[in-house]
Order: C-alpha cells, then structure tokens, then sequence
C-alpha cells in the first residue's frame, strides 16, 4: 500500500498542475516544472535542535502532536536546582542528570515548567544519594552532540560514561533502550522529586518481583524562580503518576531521601519545595534499579503516565505500546504520525534549508496544546478533582500560553486542526467552569498560573469561532467570557503575584469600566498601558463574535470598547509624536516618559506596543496623522536611522521579533496602502532572522507562536486581527503550497515566481478573480480556494493601494 504521505504528495501534485494551468493562462508566467511536488516525506526535514540556542527554550526529545509525554533531558550546569535554559534544555549545556518525561515546548522563563521524574542511566556503584549531589558532579554524565540524534518522535544520546538511551513515545506512553558498558555497574535513577521547579512530594515504589518502578510527584510552579508577590505562583496544582516496567529481572534495588540513601530499601517519599540553589539543594527522594549486564548489556523500558492515577498510567502503557514493542517499531509509528500532521501543509520548490526551517516550524507550532486526559476520558480539573469529558469532545487539552498564542499559533490550530481546536476551546471552558468562572491567561496542566496580562480566552475563542471551528459550546463559553468582561471580581484589587501573574483577569475592572481604561496607579496589574491595549483587543474580538450569534447589545458594547485604545495614546508623549502612555486614575500621563521605557506596559516598550492595534489600524494611523504619516513611522521602527534593518532585536526603539506585541507589525503596511512594504520587511525577517541549527528561532518560542509566525509568512498569508478570519498578503516564500482543509476545499497557493529574487507582489487572484486587495476576507479561510500570486523583483507600488479597498 502506498504511504499516506506519498499518496498525498501525488495528489498534491496532481492539483498543483491544474492550479499552474490556470495561473499561467491568467498571469502569462510559466511554472517551474520541478517544484510542485514536495518529494520527500515532511518529517524528513524536521530538525528537532532548531530552537534549543539562542534563546528558544525548544526540546529536542521524543513527542508526538499533542501528546502528553515528552521525553527529553534535563541539562545541568552544576545545580541540582537549575538547568542549562528554560524547559531543561540548552544546546551549549552538553551534561545531564536525566531523561524527563514532561516538558514544554518554548517557554520563557527559566527553569520554566514540567520536566518531571528525569531518570538516569548512571554507569557505577550508587553509594550516596543522588540528592546529596547538589552540584551533579557524581550522578550526572557529560556528552556530546555527535552522540545525539533527534527526530520527530524519538531521540537518541550516548553519554561519555559509556551509558546510551534509545527513546520513542506514543501519545502517554513510552518504551526505551538503556545500553550499559558490560564490565561496570548499570543502574537507572528515577528522581522522581526533581521536576525542574522542584516539587511538594513524591512517591516511588520498586517491585522487583514484577521488575517494575512506579510512582508520582506533586508538583507545579510554574516559573517557579520568579515567585513574584512572595511565594504566589510557587504552589502545587498536578500529580503526575508514572508506570515503568522492565524486560529483566534487578540485580538490585535502592531508595533515597534527601542525604540517605537506603539500599535495599524499595520505598520512599519526599519532595524538594520550590525554592532554588542554597534553598531546595540536598532534598528529594527517589529510587534506583541495577542490572547484571555481564551477558546482555540492553535494558528495555516501558513507561505509561497520567495525571489521573496510577491506574491510569498503566492504562495508557497497555492501550498504546504492545508489551514487546521495540523502540524502533514506536518510532516508526511516531513518524508517521507525525508525517500526517505536518502533511497537513505541503509545500513545493524552495532550498532544502527553507523546507526544514519551514517543516520544523510547523512541527513546533503543532505540539500543543497537550492531552492531559487518559485513554479512558478522565483527567484532573481545575478544581482537584477528576472529571470526563464533555459530551461530544474527544480529548482534554492544557498548556495555553495565552498571551503569546492568540496572535498566530491559536490560528494556524484551527486553519489546520479544527476538531482540536474545538476540542482545545471545550477544553478551556471546562477548566474555567472549574476555576469559579475565571478564564486564565495561562494554563500548565490544570493549574491556573495567572501568568502575563490581558483576556487571551476571549480573543482566542473568538478566534476559533470566526475560523469555523463549532465543535465546543460556543454559546455558554460566549456568555461565560462576557461574564468575565463585565462583571468586577474581588480578586481584580489584588496585587498578589503582580507584576507577572496577577491573580486578577480583568484587574479592576470597575474602575477600568468607569475610566475606559486601565489606571495605572490603582490598576493591580502589570502595567496599565499594555492591559488597555489588551483588554481592547479581547472586546473587540468579542465583539466580533457576538455578531453572528445574534447578540446585538453585546456586540454593540464591546466594539465601543474595542477602540478604548485611544484613552492611552497620548498625542504629545513626545515633542514629534504621539505614543501609547500609561495614565493615571486623575487622568494624568505617567511621567516621566520615553518611548524606549517599559513602564506601564509588560515586557515591551512604548516603541512597541503604540503598534499593537491591530483591530483599528486605521483608527491609530489617524492619530498619527494619517497613513502616510503612520507609514513613516512605521518605517522607522524596521530601519536605523542610516536606513539599514533594524529586525532582529535588542533596540527598544525598534522591532523585536521575539516580542508578541509586535510580531504582527510587518503587516500593518497593508492597511497603510504600501504592502510593498510588508512584502519586503517580512521577507527580510524570514531570511535573516529564522533558519536552521540550534540559533534558527529568534528567541522563545513561546509553545510555537513563533514558529507559527513563520508558517504564516512563509506562505505569504497572517492573520489580520483576532476574532475574524481575514488574512492579510504577502509574497510567498515557496512557489507553490495546499493546505489541507480537513472535511472542505483546500487552500492551493500557486507563486511560480517565488525565489530569492521575486520578493514582491505585481498581482494576484483569489478563485481565479483578480483582486486590489491585499488581504482575503474569511471565505478563503474558512471554505477553502486558490489563490495565485505573480511576483516581481522591483515592488508594484499601486497594487492594492486605494484606500477604498485597505483592511481596517
């Protein structure tokens, strides 16, 4: 039978050439015969280190799409209470102290999240508890790359020690080869306390009899070190369970507790805390298992886990990995897998570097969100207990880096995965209904972390819904975010957690209701700038929203507070231009002001976030002082003063492309009436600020907005604004690309120019129609079509110029 991912790649071949038919009838340009068929399997070009330098803070260990077991190191810079970088891993840091089954992908906060129970395959007799290691100088091992492979769904490193590790997983579920020297000691470490944000408790119990290891810890924390407002976020919110069995008998068994160790012993307990270095060193528990391996010098391991129960471990080891299923034969699964997911987009032409800067991009867009529900249905809520899913909803998802998310990665979810994305939305509903209500802005597993600012449920949903996704309760969620929108809470005057993770969703939001905007002297948030912008961004998607569902009054309420934006742009911040300033509740500036400063505003300056407007970029062009002038300024924030770029970051005056509220400012050219513009500054970007190796992200990831913002720009396509369905254009990077729309018409993008030296639009047509507008309404999105770009070398400065036809 011929593979899934070449029958596809033929029938994309087969499309493609009718598509070039018709474009080459209708724009006089022929198309190169040799791209329209992408020839090798997408998974091929995946190259899991892209991101694991520079900032990233991506993982390079075995994980399937979606899937709750991520198997990947923790690296150890000699603290047993930190890692090399966020999320446990960092390319430069080549020493470790265990393969841990949870991670999150891109997170920007060191030591980040998950990294639970890392198990180790320790070469030596085990003579003093591994957490009496504080340094990692005994039960750690050095390594290099050169013995360390990663690819989609499985990862591969041999230790200096002589001790190797062979990995592959299914969704909650995992099998491995250990490999020792013959002639020394072979243990394997289950530090089942040293998640990377330390833990409250654990658990491990050895049963030699049935050579098996299981346990669980107790743990959350998330951005554990940060512990803004006191101790707020360093608190517990899941357990994770885990079942390991083995394909031999021990030779033999031992626990540890903090300085203890107890060989022998096949039981113990006890977590580290959450504090950090001096604080947490020398505490845990954990268990360890040794093999005679004079004869046979493999070990195989098989490990289920969940956040249920362990029950539900087992469960998920039974129904996902047979018992004597080789790593190989999980691993060719997993690349299947994930060959339908990343088929999902196919691509034609371009160099075998863009196609693997591009398919790894997609791969990383693509891991979350992350099941945290069992095979069975059930999963822990919010609220501690254990629940099953909603009626028709096939899966419980987490992991919601809100903030981040909602300006690409959210919408690149439901263009290519629909019944996830409604899944994901139910998902959030559920846990909000748990939480008393509250929608938070960043959910890790089932706990609410109250990290960054703004409503990112509301423009998300309203997103999903624009977008087409259905497969959730829409309504109830709608009212229950309305509710969230317009009804103070106790908890919005509190500054527990601020700056960072205020424990308010809509912080004071009485006053905000009152004022029309966030004050930055009573605000109880981060800054009273950025939450104003964001608050207007969620009401003017939820607004967008209420529309179609009827509900006019709403939808009449939130697009008026939609534009309260203007209440915090102050047309004289400066002697020559208007910037967005915080203010106070007297209705005062801030002072004093610069637009490189970050006061009132969350981990960006004014320079940035004057930009983030992106539902009224007509409205903020007019405080400028119209387009052109707008334009001008704009062109400033990419270029230095002697015209050179300015786009790979580090001047607060200017773009940063690791910076969310800024990311979509390359596109707000389109709505200026200079998409040339857009079109040259975006390519800049791809070409000189994504790529490949470890450095190829420009900074964290961030559970792959990033990574979908190159998606989007390498297919010449970017979201205009949550809550709709509209893309804005620019030049495609690749010639030629279908995008599957599960159940519908795919989307068939058709550039037979695109090359290094055609970076700009002459003209294009959507279903075969010529059009002046340099943006798509929500029909190509959500019902599927072609569309065909003729590109150029020089830009087209009247294409898609008149002001009748700008997006808004």
């Amino acid at each position: 039978m011929r593979p899934q991912w070449l029958r596809r790649a033929r029938r994309f071949g087969t499309r493609s050439a009718a598509v070039v038919a018709t474009s080459a009838l209708a724009l006089t340009i022929p198309f190169p015969a040799d791209s329209a068929v992408l020839t090798e399997r997408p998974v091929s070009y995946v190259d899991p280190l892209i991101g694991s330098s520079n900032g990233g803070n991506t993982y390079p260990g075995a994980t399937l799409p979606q899937g709750m077991i991520a198997w990947s190191p923790t690296s150890t810079t000699g603290d047993q209470t930190s890692t090399g970088a966020a999320n446990g891993y960092q390319y430069d840091t080549t020493r470790i102290r265990g393969l841990s089954l949870t991670h999150v992908n891109g997170a920007g906060c060191n030591p980040g999240a998950a990294g639970d129970v890392p198990v180790m395959p320790f070469v030596g007799d085990v003579t003093s508890s591994p957490s009496a290691d504080t340094k990692d100088a005994v039960y750690a091992a050095d390594f290099t790359h050169a013995e360390e492979k990663a690819v989609p769904g499985r990862y591969t490193l041999g230790l200096k020690s002589g001790a190797a590790a062979d990995l592959a997983v299914s969704k909650r579920a995992g099998v491995a080869d250990f490999t020792f020297p013959s002639d020394r000691p072979a243990n394997l470490l289950f530090r089942v306390s040293n998640s990377l944000n330390g833990s409250e408790d654990a658990h491990v119990e050895i049963d030699a009899a049935q050579r098996k290891v299981t346990g669980w810890v107790l743990t959350g924390a998330f951005c554990g070190r940060r512990a803004n407002g006191g101790t707020n976020n360093r608190k517990s919110y899941y357990k994770l369970y885990f079942s390991a069995s083995f394909d031999r008998d021990f030779a033999s068994v031992g626990t540890w507790k903090d300085g203890t160790l107890s060989a022998g012993s096949t039981s113990a307990s006890g977590g580290e805390g959450y504090a950090t270095g001096a604080d947490r060193a020398g505490r845990g528990s954990g268990g360890y298992v040794g093999f005679d391996t004079s004869s046979d010098n493999d070990v195989r391991m098989r490990v289920g886990i969940s956040y249920v129960s362990l029950d539900g471990a087992e469960a998920n080891l039974r129904g996902e990995i047979a018992p004597h299923a080789s790593v190989a034969a999980v691993a060719d699964a997993g690349a299947r897998a994930w060959d339908r997911e990343l088929s999902t987009v196919r691509v034609g032409g371009g160099s075998p570097a863009q196609r693997t800067t591009f398919y790894t991009a997609l791969y990383h867009s693509l891991m979350q969100p992350n099941l945290i529900s069992d095979g069975d249905g059930r999963y822990y809520g919010m609220d501690g207990a254990v629940h099953r899913l909603a009626r028709g909803q096939q899966a419980q998802y987490s992991n919601f880096s809100g903030w981040d998310q909602y300006r690409a990665q959210i919408q690149l979810l439901a263009l290519l995965k629909p019944r996830i994305a409604g899944d994901f939305a139910q998902s959030l509903y559920n846990f909000a209904r748990q939480n008393n209500g509250v929608w938070d802005r960043w959910v890790h597993i089932s706990g609410a972390t109250h990290v960054m600012t703004g409503d990112p449920s509301a423009a998300t949903l309203a997103t999903f819904y624009a977008m087409g996704v259905r497969n959730f309760d829409y309504e109830g969620a709608f009212d229950s975010l309305v509710r969230q929108a317009t009804v103070p809470r106790d908890e919005g005057l509190s500054d527990a957690g601020c700056p960072g993770q205020c424990v308010g969703q809509r912080p004071n939001l009485a006053q905000y209701l009152t004022s029309h905007y966030a004050a930055q002297d009573v605000c109880h948030c981060w800054g009273g700038a950025a939450e104003t912008l964001e608050d207007a961004v969620a009401d003017s998607a939820l607004a967008k929203w209420a529309a179609p569902l009827g509900r006019d009054q709403e939808a009449a309420v939130f697009t008026e507070r939609g534009a309260y934006w203007g209440n915090v742009f102050n047309p004289a911040a400066t002697a020559g231009a208007g910037y967005i300033q915080a203010r106070r509740l007297d209705g005062s500036w801030v002072t004093p002001f610069s637009p490189g400063s970050d006061l009132g505003f969350a981990q960006g300056t004014s320079a940035t976030y004057t930009w983030m407007v992106p539902q009224d970029v007509q409205g903020l062009a007019a405080a400028m002082g119209g387009r052109d002038a707008a334009a001008v300024r704009l062109d400033g924030f990419f270029h230095k003063a002697d015209g050179s770029w300015s786009v790979r970051g580090g001047d607060p005056l200017r773009y940063d492309p690791t910076n969310e509220p800024g990311i979509h400012a390359p596109w707000l050219y389109n709505a200026l009436g200079q998409p040339w513009k857009t079109q040259e500054t975006v390519r800049e970007i791809l070409n000189t600020v994504y790529g490949t190796g470890p450095s190829g992200l420009p900074g964290n990831d961030d559970l792959g907005t990033m990574s979908a913002w190159y998606v989007f720009s390498a297919l010449g396509l970017y979201p205009q604004t949550p809550g709709s369905a509209s893309m804005l254009l620019s030049a495609p990077l690749f010639p030629s690309a279908v995008v599957d729309r599960p159940g519908g018409t795919d989307i068939t993008i058709s550039a037979p120019g695109a090359d290094a030296t055609h970076p700009y639009i002459d003209a294009v047509r959507v279903n075969g129609r010529t059009t002046q507008r340099s943006w798509t309404g929500a029909g190509l999105t959500t019902k599927g079509g072609t569309i065909t770009f003729r590109l150029a070398e020089q830009p087209n400065t009247q294409w898609a110029t008149d002001p009748a036809n700008l997006p808004q």
